[in-house]
This record gives C-alpha cells, structure tokens and sequence, in this order.
C-alpha cells in the first residue's frame, strides 16, 4: 500500500451569524429577568443570583467574537434561550446529513473526485441528533457512495481520531478513499442560561477526503506522515443528556444535562498532554520543531492555543505559525481545527510539515501529521 493523502477539504458555514454585542445583550436581559422573578429565594440564599456578561469577559476569556449558528432567532430570545430548529419527517434529509452533503461536496470537489471513487463515510462529531441508523449511512445514501458508513464521537477529538480511522482504513485495504465529515451543531448542547459558558460555541460542518497515493487527482495534496491518539478520562468537560435521562430517579432538569466544564482544571491539565502528545509524536517520525510550517490546533481557547504552540515551537507564534478561526467562529468542536486547516492551508510550499491537532472532552486528544505534496 502507497502512501496515504488529505486531497480535499469542505466546509459548511450557517448563514446566521451573533456577535458578542448581542449575545451578552439577549443573556443580560434573560439575567436580569431571571433575578427579579427570584429576588427573595436569592435574598435568602436559596437561588444563585446570575452574574452579568459583558463582550470584555468573553473576549479575555476566549478570544471569541462572534459565531455562526442554525439559528439565531431562538438563541438570543430571553424567553428561550436556545435555538429553534423545525422538526423534519423522516422523508426528509437529517440536519445533520444535510450539512454533511454540503460540505463533503466541497471536499470531493476539491479532490477531483466522484461519489464512485468513495469506498467509506465516516461521520466524526461530539453530538449526534439520534442513535439510529448512522448520520453516516443516510450521508452515504444522500452522496449515492457505495461501500459502508458509520458514526464515532470522541468529543472535540472526533476529527481527528477519525482522520485516523480513515488513514488505517485504507492502509488495510479495505477502502480506496474515505470521507470523514464532523458536523457539529454545538448550540444544541450549550446552556445559553449559564455566564460562564455560554458564548463558548459556534455551529458548522467539515469533510475531508482522504485516499491512497494511486488514485490521487489533484495535483496538490497533503501526505499523512503519521497519526496518535491519547485519551484520559476526565469528568471536568461534561455533556449527559442521552437516551437513560428518561429513565433516570429522580429526574433532572435538562440543562443539567447539558455541556459543562471545569475550566481552569481543563486548561491547567490537558495543554501538558497535547504538549506532550505533539512533541512525542514528532520525534518518533524525526522531526523537531523547526520542521513544522503550521499548527492547525483545535479552535477552542485562544490562551490555551498560543501556549501550546509556544510549547511545541519554542517560542511565541506568529498568526501564520498557529491561524486562529475560534474569533469569528468560535468552539466548533472537532470541526475547529479542520476549519483552521481548510482556511489555511493552500499557501504552503511543497515539502513543508504541519501538525492538525485537536483535543477535549474525555480527556481526548488527536496529532495529524501532514506534508505538502505537489505533483
């Protein structure tokens, strides 16, 4: 078996876009509303009160100002809170395959390829809208793909775990060229109502092409030299709505069921762990720091970005070492650092290395290290 190719990427952005001004509007007017209608249970302890949010907060905390959503409408309602998506019949295509269509048909575009010449379809992302049957497989339906199909979810890790999927996938033999798509609706399982976390997230979709040497069709790809996966189970980034919350005794609120984390203990113990993760993995395949052009990192927190890049590259990065997207898109899960390598990929010169990295929830993390090839 030949070498193994990224030959395309594609990527669905919602047309609904919040900036932080009206985000931190709509959460302050749900705040106050919120405190009036409790002021006694919170004068006698009873209620916590909610804090104010201002874009300053955000942006210091994040580097965040702004991102894309499904829907932009239910979001900054203070009557709600969360976004209004219509429920569709199941003759109609999923949210999820529909925006998987959208961006895969970017990435075969790109690739120079058809649905004939995809042997696998791999829908990689941190929530999927139902247990069954696979986003995947409707995706692969929806494409016309022979072959087979199935979804995985390593959190913010998805991507990139199942780049490697893909990788080894067709290193077997066992598929010529594979799609792997992450779409992520991020707003879905975001508690709008909660200060400290809720301008973290952003909506969108990403697909890559990855084939072996002998089919490529473009003239300009990017060699796979190698991919690691590292897990270590953590509960400080959290999300339990699933199918046994109906079952449960007693009963919880649903926004308990939603995303959480413990944020200073997320960055204070993962950025070690990527670290250590990138900089293994790039002596194992002889390379050292002042090999790589790029880092195309998960896009999930500007402070904890530049510190591992600093880390792994020896000094403070320039925007062109480490692009940055979480500022106009903010956390779009595993989709954050396909974006960043979608947007920023086509100026490298043949032959330079980069790292496609992302890391998060259990603890997840995945290195993708990729060459510039040029026919």
């Amino acid at each position: 078996m030949g070498r193994i190719y990224i030959s395309g990427s594609g990527l669905f952005t919602p047309s609904d876009a919040i900036s932080n001004e009206e985000l931190v509007a709509s959460f302050n007017e749900y705040a106050a509303k919120f405190n009036a209608a409790h002021a006694a249970d919170i004068e006698a302890g009873q209620v916590a009160e909610v804090p104010a949010s201002s874009e300053a907060f955000i942006v210091k905390a994040s580097g965040i100002k702004s991102r894309y959503v499904l829907n932009k409408d239910g979001v900054l309602d203070p009557e709600r809170m969360r976004p209004r998506l219509p429920r569709r019949s199941e003759n109609e295509a999923s949210i999820q395959c529909e925006m998987s269509v959208l961006a895969a048909r970017e990435a075969l575009e790109r690739a120079g390829k058809q649905a004939a010449d995809i042997d696998a379809v791999v829908v990689a992302c941190s929530n999927l809208q139902r247990g069954y049957p696979a986003v995947a497989v409707e995706v692969q339906q929806a494409l016309g793909i022979d072959g087979f199909a199935f979804d995985m979810n390593v959190a913010c890790s998805s991507a990139t775990f199942g780049l490697q999927v893909a990788a080894d996938t067709i290193s077997r033999g066992n598929a010529r060229a594979v799609l792997v798509i992450s779409p992520e609706i991020c707003s879905g399982h975001l508690n709008f109502c909660d200060r400290d976390s809720h301008f973290i997230f952003g909506d969108a979709c990403t697909a890559m092409v990855v084939e072996q040497e002998d089919t490529l069709s473009t003239d300009s790809a990017y060699e796979i030299l190698g991919t690691r996966l590292k897990t270590q189970f953590s509960n400080n980034i959290r999300n339990d709505f699933g199918f046994l919350n109906r079952a449960e005794e007693p009963p919880r609120p649903q926004k308990e069921t939603l995303f959480r984390q413990q944020g200073r203990k997320v960055f204070k113990e993962v950025v070690p762990i990527v670290n250590e993760l990138i900089l293994s993995h790039l002596a194992d395949l002889g390379l050292g720091a002042d090999d790589i052009r790029r880092l195309w990192l998960h896009q999930a927190n500007i402070n904890m970005n530049q510190l591992i890049a600093k880390r792994v590259l020896g000094h403070a990065p320039s925007d062109d070492e480490a692009p940055t997207i979480l500022d106009r898109y903010a956390n779009t899960s595993s989709a954050g650092s396909i974006i960043a390598f979608h947007q920023h990929h086509e100026d490298l010169a043949a032959g330079d290395v980069g790292v496609i990295c992302s890391f998060g929830a259990g603890y997840s993390a995945g290195s993708v290290v990729v060459r510039r090839w040029r026919r």
